[in-house]
């Protein structure tokens, strides 16, 4: 955001509105708003970009496109049952409760995406106990471990622009590796337009997908991420999302001139 934020903010109002202390629409609303947060204020986030929403306000990505992404329990059966080539997922009210059901090797990630204290690969149960304590008790989903290279296929998409890096995986067991961009034609055939069609399916338009190739440059989607922020990093991409943000603002029926703003407390720090 603080980059894009650089591009827009040339020639163009920005805003930020926190969704820790302001809860209501303003009564003159921006061209377009764009929804990213973190942490503990996604509750707060989407009900504020909910609220934007029922004033007419056009909101990058929507709240209900956005909601199907921060639960990945609810993520997983909607990419599932849209014919993704998504991991099967299994959720569980509780670390504890899938401990007494898990076929190891497996990948056992936080329920709730915005949360990031687990996300680890476990060969046995004594791996769970290196675990904090309270992970035990937190909501979570299984994945089976599929065997592959150690590398994650990092895909953002803004609009219908595509970018990509390689970066080792978290669960790999020399992470420290040092990754790389890719363009769009270095990917594995069909992966770009997998990508896309995964906005197509989640109503989203600036996202990022995590792919692993299971062999063969087959893909297995693990992640949909909705306003992704490693895309920062990626040459051209603030120049895209500030793109993106000024196409979706003439798109209004508000005149113009108006803010565009941004759904976000990290913008502030």
């Amino acid at each position: 955001m603080t980059a894009t934020g650089a591009v827009l903010s040339r020639r163009h109002q920005m805003e930020t509105l926190d969704p820790r202390s302001c809860h209501e629409a303003p009564a003159v609303l921006a061209d377009v708003y764009l929804l990213k947060a973190q942490g503990d204020t996604w509750d707060g986030a989407l009900a504020l970009a909910r609220e934007l929403e029922a004033h007419g306000a056009t909101v990058v990505n929507s709240a209900s496109a956005t909601e199907l992404t921060l639960d990945r329990a609810t993520m997983a059966e909607h990419a599932l049952g849209e014919g993704l080539p998504f991991a099967a997922t299994q959720a569980f009210p509780t670390l504890a409760a899938a401990r007494e059901r898990l076929d190891c090797p497996t990948v056992i990630k936080n329920r709730q995406a915005w949360r990031h204290d687990i996300v680890v690969r476990v060969d046995c149960f004594a791996k769970l106990d290196e675990l904090p304590a309270g992970s035990m008790h937190e909501p979570v989903v299984v994945q089976p471990f599929i065997p592959n290279s150690g590398w994650d296929h990092k895909l953002w998409v803004v609009a219908d622009q595509v970018f990509a890096a390689l970066r080792p995986s978290i669960l790999s067991a020399t992470p420290r590796r040092a990754g790389r961009s890719l363009t769009e034609d270095a990917l594995p055939g069909g992966w770009a337009s997998l990508a896309r069609r995964v906005g197509e399916i989640f109503g989203l338009e600036v996202y990022g997908v995590d792919i692993i190739d299971t062999g063969d440059g087959v893909p297995l989607i693990v992640d949909v991420n909705a306003f992704s922020g490693g895309m920062r990093s990626q040459p051209g991409g603030p120049e895209a999302l500030a793109a993106l943000a000024l196409r979706s603002a003439t798109s209004t029926s508000r005149a113009p001139g108006t803010p565009v703003s941004v759904i976000d407390e990290t913008t502030r720090r």
